[in-house]
């Protein structure tokens, strides 16, 4: 039997998978396919850290290293050190004997128990399963139910105010990047001062850039912004992804709730250095760290002042629950919080609850330029038209931790001023630079074999869409040079003839691909690991109401397939939903997408005629839940993601039932596809019967398994069919 691996991660999509899976394996067995899950969830890795649980995520890394790998990855936290303390706490409530996180290591147990516990944090997952480059575009059927059924987009104003900042010159990551190719396997070391931090094992062709973020620059660049905001009368707010760059990002955040609080945090210096206040962790931190402290009441009154004040308006995350742009420093998650600006009209949401126009502050150019270009060509042209709009497609450099995503291990906040030096063990010098203490020094790697398949996946794809692909390359950034010696020399080993492929730096790609999706028309935007991220969130939010509606294929390396789900950045938000009402929102047509991809990828090696007919059967499925939509609605007491599943079996029993390549199976499912389309109203009336309750799942991040599975599989009636096919 075939075998495809699902990934048991977190909140929304986890809540899923409950309801979900056992439907999937009940019409996958059919054609000798079973899917099995692999647990990657926050509390899964904590567990393994500690030695509590088997290590699922190095088991997977091995898997993508092998020719038939097949993992559907859904989306996963990506934990900020909030989120590991909160996760931590909830397991030691469940009864799992694991320590407290050492935020500040007093000896060599607690550094060790620290190291451990770093390695859940941030993008922990994706660097080691993405052993292939990135494929994402919308399917054809998802793209033409959007323009028949256009989500709403919000105008913008007249004689908009809206606009981005990000930092110009060379106080940012973008303006002091230097970058080198290896010329051979060598150990490569970094020191500051003479003092090494790390040493890394370069190998033949690996590009490494070296840069730092400037903290003077950066402090100065916040300065500016919040005058500019105040005599511009918008809202200041913060776009950062603290998240998956979880050593640069948080730093720079606590920098930002410094200096907008500057006068707070410098009243109450001495008493928030006692308790250990570190900004980079936000109000939410702060708030728990002064509880009980005499001063408690005070310092949260001047923070409110400081709101109240004649300060520029801050950004909310939450109005209703006065929680602000510094809560925490993942709440704000750019390649999220941006599509948002675009689609609100330029607009954010400040105490009252009121929207009102924002500049968007994103410190680092290296992206920073794509966000603004993208709030410049509405204010410029206008809101876009869903209904008419084309389609971006990314080809995305992400294998082997390709550029800033794999930099965590070489991204060091400077515990002095001096020099920093990059060198080979033969002495010679390949980059050094000179910073000041508490500068953000990094080094992010793109190794060779990866930028030649993005040359190959790039060329095939153009082939077969017909359309022009854009290399996002800049000819002023380090990085991109280098970068683009290689490219050249991939494309001139393909046939490239009438392919239509040009090279643009971020600004110029952005203007080419904005106009042609506002002429209807279709481009490929081929990019690095960073940028990937941005664009293949903001486009498909734009375009199709949701990240998650995408397509997103990783052709691993070595011959397998990594299938990924879409972005779960909304996932809290319909945990929370949830448990209060018993109502997931949660749409799960990423994993239908995803698991007709990971069957095909099957059929391709076995030619077995079940396996057609229920891939088939799927992709009809698929279609039937687009154009009847089927959905889940936003609305507790409408019909939410279990729902959305029923629906899914109907149609693919239904499509299985009328098939002719395959008797036994259309004999197989012609009475399941009766008894679901009988006991629609029945069914859809028991999975109602959770609606408007409050849910217990006996945790978040490590939901009771019966609980969760009761909470999501309501209808004894559907249970019952799907149980005995």
């Amino acid at each position: 039997m075939s075998k495809i691996i699902w990934s048991k991660i977190d909140e929304a999509p986890a809540l899923a998978t409950y309801s979900l899976l056992p439907i999937v394996n009940a019409f996958t067995r059919a054609a000798g396919v079973e899917v099995v899950t692999s647990d990657i969830s926050l509390a899964g890795r904590v567990l393994a850290a500690m030695g509590k649980a088997e290590d699922e995520l190095s088991k997977l890394g091995e898997v993508v290293l092998e020719s038939d790998g097949n993992i559907i990855k859904l989306p996963n936290i990506s934990a900020s050190i909030g989120q590991l303390k909160d996760c931590i706490a909830e397991l030691q409530g469940q009864g799992y004997d694991i320590p407290d996180f050492p935020e500040n290591p007093a000896n060599a147990d607690e550094e060790a128990i620290r190291a451990k516990y770093n390695g859940c944090l941030g993008s922990a997952v994706n660097p080691v399963l993405r052993e292939g480059n990135s494929d994402r575009r919308a399917a054809v059927a998802v793209k033409k139910f959007a323009q028949k059924n256009p989500h709403r987009l919000r105008a913008f104003p007249e004689n908009p105010k809206s606009y981005v900042a990000h930092m110009e010159g060379n106080g940012d990551f973008y303006g002091n990047e230097k970058s080198v190719t290896s010329d051979k396997e060598q150990k490569v070391t970094i020191a500051l001062n003479g003092a090494e931090l790390t040493n890394i094992d370069a190998i033949t062709g690996e590009i490494l850039d070296g840069t730092y973020m400037s903290v003077k620059s950066l402090r100065t660049f916040y300065e500016k912004t919040i005058a500019d905001a105040k005599s511009n009368n918008v809202l200041w707010s913060l776009h950062l992804k603290a998240t998956m760059m979880k050593i640069s990002d948080p730093i720079m955040f606590g920098h930002g709730f410094e200096v907008f609080f500057a006068e707070v945090f410098a009243k109450h210096s001495d008493t928030l250095a006692s308790l250990n206040v570190d900004p980079s962790l936000g109000m939410s931190d702060l708030e728990k760290k002064i509880a009980g402290h005499a001063n408690e009441a005070e310092i949260k009154a001047d923070f409110l002042s400081a709101l109240e004040s004649d300060s520029p308006k801050l950004a909310m995350v939450d109005s209703d629950k006065g929680t602000t742009n510094f809560n925490a420093s993942n709440d704000v998650i750019i390649d999220a919080s941006m599509p948002v600006v675009v689609r609100e009209g330029g607009k954010q949401w400040d105490r009252t609850g009121g929207a009102l126009e924002c500049v968007a502050v994103i410190p680092d150019s290296t992206y920073g330029m794509f966000h603004a270009e993208m709030v410049a060509d509405c204010v410029k042209n206008g809101q876009y038209d869903v209904s008419t709009m084309g389609a971006m497609q990314n080809i995305g450099l992400m294998a082997q931790k390709a550029e800033e995503y794999g930099s965590h291990p070489t991204t060091f906040e400077l515990a002095e001023a001096g020099t920093v030096t990059v060198t080979t063990e033969d002495g010679t010098c390949l980059m050094s630079f000179e910073c000041e203490a508490g500068d953000i020094w990094r080094m992010s790697r793109t190794k060779d074999i990866p930028i030649k398949d993005w040359v190959r996946l790039t060329v095939e794809r153009t082939k077969l869409e017909g359309i022009p692909a854009i290399f996002w390359l800049d000819a002023n950034r380090a990085h991109d040079v280098e970068i683009k010696k290689k490219v050249d020399a991939y494309l001139a080993d393909l046939d490239t003839d009438g392919l239509d492929i040009q090279f643009m730096n971020v600004t110029d790609a952005t203007r080419f691909t904005n106009a042609r999706t506002r002429e209807g028309k279709n481009t490929i935007a081929v990019t690095g690991n960073v940028l990937r991220d941005h664009l293949t969130d903001m486009y498909p939010i734009l375009e199709l109401g949701t990240s998650a509606k995408m397509l997103s294929i990783v052709p691993l390396i070595a011959g397998g397939g990594l299938y990924e789900t879409g972005a779960g950045g909304s996932a809290p938000k319909h945990v929370d939903q949830f448990l209060r009402e018993g109502h997931l929102r949660w749409d799960s047509l990423g994993e239908f997408l995803a698991l007709a991809e990971s069957l095909r990828f099957i059929g391709q090696k076995n030619n077995d005629a079940k396996l057609q007919a229920v891939t088939d059967g799927l992709d009809a499925a698929n279609n039937g839940y687009l154009d009847n939509n089927k959905a889940p609605s936003r609305k507790c007491g409408e019909n939410d993601n279990k729902a959305s599943h029923f629906f899914l079996a109907q149609y693919w029993a239904n499509a299985l039932a009328s098939q002719t390549g395959d008797s036994e199976l259309a004999e197989k499912f012609a009475p399941v596809a009766k008894s679901l389309i009988d006991n629609e109203a029945k069914i859809l009336a028991e999975l109602q019967e959770i609606e408007g309750s409050l849910v217990d799942l006996g945790g978040y991040f490590k939901p009771d398994d019966a609980k969760a599975e009761s909470a999501m599989r309501p209808s004894s009636t559907l249970n019952d069919i799907i149980n005995n096919i």
